[in-house]
């Protein structure tokens, strides 16, 4: 395996075999993604929003939950990045993964995927074996994915969209919580609104720059995914609006904020579609991490919900 790679500008790989090598394994992580592992607090939010009662175990275990899915989660990258190596050479970004680059061998990147997986495993068990159980499936379902379904058109879409679902039924599954119709619809198909955006903008950079792009990708034409995320956007929305109104005739919430709520969710919806519609939500995280209207919403939609709960 080559030790040297062509770096983006103001990156370099570093050569030291220690410091460069844990630096590397460290990216391969992608801690920046961990963002997405919030979603494991979705079912205690919704859950307390229905009925408002304050458990310091449910925040324990929806804790234990994160910290499950970002060991498991980084374990899956190390995998998935050890697999297409030589694929990720070819393209002009990801060649500059550690993995890619040379900065972390094949062998060590399993290595160490191994070892992550493991302790997922271990610590979900802190929690119940509920959670072990949505850990182990996402585990299967990504592995599946890393060797070889990411390369079915469709299957790819929901594989990945499962990925978000799973996380938010996992903050259910290690309090013990009730997951409701409505809570699986809105994280479902709001799963596969951010998972059909991102391959579109895959699509609009293939169009720019002649990208190698994975074999499935390549049947997908723009406006089919244009459709799966304006569909997904759709749904997602209605069965929200569903949940809202269904809150505030229930005999736990009388509170008008969860209706109230649904303007900023909408809105943010729609700020989101922006970056879709322009191809720059490559990853989701990244657009909510960088955009401050969209930080915003999402402060103002926490608050109309949490003060349901009290008003």
């Amino acid at each position: 395996m080559s030790s040297t790679a062509e770096s983006a500008p103001g990156e370099t790989v570093s050569p030291g075999p220690a410091g460069g090598l844990v630096r590397g394994v460290i990216r391969t992580a992608r801690p920046r993604q961990w963002v997405k592992n919030v979603l494991v607090l979705a079912a205690p939010f919704a859950a307390y929003a229905a009925n408002p009662v304050f458990h310091p175990e449910v925040v324990f275990d929806a804790g234990v939950a994160f910290m499950a899915f970002c060991l498991v989660a980084s374990a899956v990258y190390l995998v998935n990045d050890a697999i297409d190596v030589e694929a990720d050479r070819a393209h002009p970004t990801k060649r500059n993964r550690p993995i890619a680059a040379g900065a972390v061998p094949v062998g060590v990147a399993y290595g160490i995927s191994v070892v992550l997986f493991l302790a997922s495993f271990a610590v979900s068990l802190v929690s119940s074996w509920r959670l072990l159980v949505v850990i182990g499936v996402y585990a299967a379902v990504q592995l599946g994915y890393c060797l070889g379904l990411k390369h079915q058109p469709v299957i790819d879409l929901c594989i990945v969209a499962s990925g978000f679902l799973l996380r938010a039924i996992a903050g259910g599954a290690a309090a013990g919580l009730p997951l409701s119709q409505w809570f699986l619809l809105v994280t479902a198909f709001g799963s596969l609104f951010m998972v059909s955006g991102k391959r579109y903008a895959e699509i609009v950079l293939y169009e720019r720059t002649g990208a190698k792009i994975r074999a499935s990708l390549s049947k997908y034409s723009a406006s089919y995914l244009r459709f799966v995320w304006a569909t997904s956007a759709a749904i997602m929305i209605m069965t929200y609006a569903l949940w809202a109104f269904e809150i505030r005739q229930s005999a736990a919430g009388t509170s008008v904020w969860t209706v109230i709520s649904i303007i900023p969710f909408v809105i943010a919806v729609l700020r989101y579609a922006v970056d879709v519609d322009q191809g720059n939500a490559g990853e989701p995280e990244e657009i909510a991490l960088r955009d401050r209207v969209l930080q915003v919403l999402g402060v103002s939609w926490v608050a109309c919900v949490a003060v349901s709960a009290f008003v």
